[in-house]
This record gives C-alpha cells, sequence and structure tokens, in this order.
C-alpha cells in the first residue's frame, strides 16, 4: 500500500514525513485508533470508519510536519462551525477546453485516479483513450459523464444524479 499525500501537489520530500504516512496507511481499523489517541489524546470518534480515520489522521501527521492552517482561516472555520452554517455553494465556470498536458485528478473508492490530458485523448494507467467517458467507464466499471466525473461540468439544474440521487 503506498501513501498519498493529502493536501495535493507532490508528496511530503521528507524521508521521514513520507515513511511516518506509510506506516500510518498500512494500519488496521484498531492501530488507527491507538495512533489517535496518542496523537489527539483521547480516543477517536466510534462512528469513523477506517478511510476516513486515515485521512484525519494523515492530514494531522502532515500538518504538525508542514505547518497547518493560517490562524485567520481557522477562526474563520471555527467559526462558520459554530453557527451552523453550510459552506456557501461557488458555482463553477462554464466548461473550458481541457489543455494538452493538463492532469486531471479524481479520488475513486479510495484511490486516487490521475488522467493525463493528450493532444489526442486521454491517457490512463498506461492506455490510451479518445473521450473522458472512456476513462471514467474503465475506473468505475459503470458508465458516467466523463468531464461530470472530473468535475469539469456540473448537472443541469434540477436533474439528480441516479446513483446519490443528488
Amino acid at each position: 500500500m503506498t501513501a498519498r499525500h493529502f493536501g495535493g501537489g507532490r508528496p511530503p520530500a521528507d524521508p521521514r514525513l513520507t515513511a511516518d504516512l506509510e506506516r500510518l496507511a498500512a494500519l488496521d481499523l484498531a492501530g488507527l485508533r491507538r495512533r489517535w489517541r496518542r496523537l489527539v489524546g483521547s480516543p477517536a470518534p466510534a462512528q469513523l470508519p477506517r478511510s476516513l480515520l486515515h485521512r484525519i489522521l494523515a492530514y494531522r501527521v502532515q500538518a504538525a510536519a508542514l505547518g497547518d492552517l493560517d490562524r485567520d482561516t481557522a477562526r474563520e472555520l471555527r467559526r462558520m462551525a459554530e453557527e451552523g452554517r453550510e459552506a456557501e455553494v461557488m458555482p463553477l465556470p462554464e466548461l473550458r477546453p481541457v489543455k494538452p498536458g493538463t492532469l486531471l485528478v479524481r479520488e475513486w473508492e479510495g484511490t486516487l485516479q490521475r488522467v493525463m490530458v493528450l493532444a489526442e485523448g486521454y491517457a490512463w494507467n498506461g492506455a490510451t483513450y479518445p473521450s473522458l467517458t472512456g476513462v471514467a467507464r474503465a475506473i468505475t466499471g459503470s458508465s458516467w459523464n466523463g468531464p461530470r466525473f472530473f468535475g469539469l461540468r456540473t448537472r443541469k439544474a434540477g436533474s439528480q444524479d441516479r446513483r446519490t440521487g443528488l
């Protein structure tokens, strides 16, 4: 199992941090709960699934090593949470052509999927596909609108996703 860097960009260059994230990724649920207790000082919330527990701990480990949110951002997030206010939905810009060389990233079932935009098609896992829809189908095993799967297009107003009902 390989460690993933949460926060985008390149994985950390510090070999100790990389090794710590790899050890974290290899832990089972009980191991993650023990690590939580050592790091946080209290038991992990019982309802947290392994995947979310791992992500939170990976963020905490990286924040401890590389720095966390600045004080103003943390204060604003805390204020919003205390008010019970939901994050405002920002409208996405209209779909624009994606230039060759662009790397599209999407997490699917706990795995980060990376697709490179080519002059003629899309490269994923060593294969070339003529469309993003073909890539999305290969990743999921089911029919998806490729641009929507990769967040390049939003749903039409009033339509629902048949998989999620949202």
